[in-house]
């Protein structure tokens, strides 16, 4: 620890992903922001019978270590901590505070055929009640597979708690639903800021569970005593901050550029999150049409974007490649890709064979061979195949932003992960003809931290927040060459 570092705050993020957690220190020197990693640990979907679940138990356990950590390193100079995570998964509590169920994970299959069987009931004025994208994983869908599988559970539930808020109702007993995370479940009225009670009572759901929606930056109340005496946080505070990730992760987008949306952010992962930040949400029947969403932002702002299935067909090849006695770190497989041929072949990303294949090198493989186009075979073929598709992707994605707002985006910024890849990057611009911008990879925490920090009194607004990314973070800058032959041959795998 730096001398220097003694009288500075300090603020923790619990940064929750699909593959991995963490808990991050943010030291505030009350211009600029510097992340300390404290703990990091594993997650992932487990199988319990025919069914893949949350281990909410054990992420919780390492959160605790995370913290405990912290209170060893930065003692009583720790202000608050904060819980963001991935969306749409949730938690049920009954009456006693114990969990129903084991949590499901989106991938689980029980939704399979949901939004047939939903649209039969309800035609797609679900889009006009909530303003979201559909996708069979949303938490709409996943309470009709309750309903249907195991109705009593419903019934004994008393609240609903999305992950972050399952996390900070553990950390000092808070149950409400922070607004970002809340707005990722197809149930909550995007003018309104509030559930969608006709819609949901309309398909038959019981409503009585659904707690408070509170704003992101709301302080939710001093950590649990118990807790406080185990991990040594006395005095620390609970604030929500942006909890669903990616909103974190745009507001830690270190952009300058105020009026017009003329940019656009791509928060890559898992999944890759493309759009754009608007002051409305856009409801039109031609966002209905392009299956576009609205997410909630901060400060009363919406994230106009595209869910897209993103790094995880990369990270399911390499599970493929490890399985067989082949492993290979990322940076390799990078550079296998790069010495492939390109634009070789493609896959649409929307294919349900993606979601979660057995074996996803033989899902891409298969998908090219019914396309007649060359199957890749070695592994840099495929995770090139991979790269070049979404880069694609997010060039189709650019130009319903553009339709829809009517606003030409200049430039195109990569924060999370993924934006450490630099072949994948370089895809973007030249697929998108558009200036790519990387950085920072802990956008998500950065936004999740500057957050707590503003709520602390020490900053003032999104833009200032946004004016401490820019000068805590480094970022890189990738110019575009030309695809359009190869957007011409993917555009026609969607007809």
């Amino acid at each position: 620890m730096k001398k220097t570092d003694r009288n500075q705050k300090v603020y923790l993020a619990i940064d929750m992903g699909a593959e991995s957690g963490r808990v991050i220190a943010g030291i505030w020197n009350g211009k600029r922001l510097r992340l300390e990693e404290v703990n990091r640990f594993p997650n992932g979907p487990v199988a319990l019978g025919d069914t893949i679940r949350w281990d909410v138990l054990r992420l919780w356990a390492e959160v605790q270590n995370g913290l405990a950590q912290a209170a060893k390193t930065y003692g009583r100079r720790i202000v608050s901590v904060g819980a963001d995570t991935w969306g749409v998964d949730f938690v049920l509590l009954n009456k006693q505070e114990e969990i129903l169920g084991q949590p499901y994970h989106y991938r689980d299959v029980r939704t399979q055929g949901a939004l047939a069987r939903t649209f039969k009931r309800v035609p797609r004025e679900i889009f006009a009640q909530t303003g979201l994208q559909f996708m069979e994983l949303n938490s709409l869908y996943q309470l009709l597979a309750w309903r249907k599988s195991c109705p009593a559970i419903l019934e004994a539930a008393d609240v609903l708690l999305f992950m972050p808020d399952f996390l900070h109702w553990a950390l000092c007993g808070a149950k409400q639903a922070e607004f970002t995370i809340a707005s990722t479940s197809q149930f909550l009225h995007p003018f309104k800021r509030n559930w969608s009670l006709p819609l949901l009572r309309k398909l038959g759901l019981p409503t009585h569970f659904l707690p408070e929606i509170v704003e992101p930056g709301t302080l939710l109340g001093p950590i649990r005593q118990s807790l406080a005496g185990r991990a040594g946080l006395a005095g620390v505070k609970v604030v929500a901050p942006p909890s669903h990730d990616t909103a974190s992760a745009v507001a830690g987008i270190p952009t300058a550029h105020t009026g017009k949306t003329n940019w656009a952010y791509l928060s890559s992962g898992t999944w890759s999150l493309m759009g754009v930040e608007v002051r409305q949400p856009v409801l039109s029947a031609r966002a209905l049409e392009l299956n576009m969403t609205n997410e909630g932002g901060l400060d009363g702002t919406y994230r106009l974007l595209k869910n897209i299935m993103g790094l995880w067909l990369v990270q399911q090849c390499k599970r493929s490649f490890d399985a067989a006695g082949k492993p290979y770190d990322y940076a390799e497989l990078a550079a296998l890709a790069a010495k492939a041929k390109p634009l070789r072949s493609m896959v649409n990303l929307n294919d349900p064979r993606f979601l979660n294949p057995p074996d996803m090198p033989q899902a891409i493989q298969e998908y090219c061979r019914e396309t007649k186009q060359p199957v890749p075979k070695s592994p840099g073929e495929l995770v090139r195949c991979a790269y070049e598709s979404l880069a694609l992707k997010y060039r189709e994605v650019l130009g319903s932003l553009e339709e829809l707002t009517g606003n030409r985006i200049d430039v195109i910024h990569i924060v999370g992960g993924g934006s450490q890849s630099q072949l994948l990057n370089q895809f973007t611009a030249d697929a998108c003809q558009r200036p790519v911008v990387t950085g920072p990879v802990e956008a998500t925490a950065m936004g999740n931290l500057l957050t707590q920090i503003r709520a602390d009194g020490e900053l003032a607004s999104l833009s200032e927040m946004r004016e401490v990314v820019r000068t805590s973070s480094a970022v890189e800058r990738y110019e575009p060459s030309v695809w359009n032959e190869a957007a011409d041959r993917f555009a026609g795998l969607r007809k």
